[in-house]
């Protein structure tokens, strides 16, 4: 393979983790909310969880998306 299919195959690869971190997270986030019922705290610190990862995301999503040209 050429240097550059190479360096594809690894950025692919890559993406491929941080898509599948991300949609492990988002199917915790219902047990999370279960688990965090009636417990004030809990549910405040879930919720910022929530909020910076869901930020994090967004970041990272709009970094990485080429402009409209």
């Amino acid at each position: 393979m050429s240097k550059e299919m190479d360096d594809l195959v690894v950025a692919v690869t890559a993406e491929s983790s941080v898509v599948d971190s991300a949609v492990l997270f988002i199917q915790g986030i219902g047990a999370q909310i279960a688990d965090a019922a009636g417990d004030r705290a809990k549910s405040l610190a879930l919720s910022t969880e929530v909020t910076t990862k869901a930020n994090a995301l967004a970041a990272a999503i709009q970094a990485n998306t080429p402009a409209v040209p």
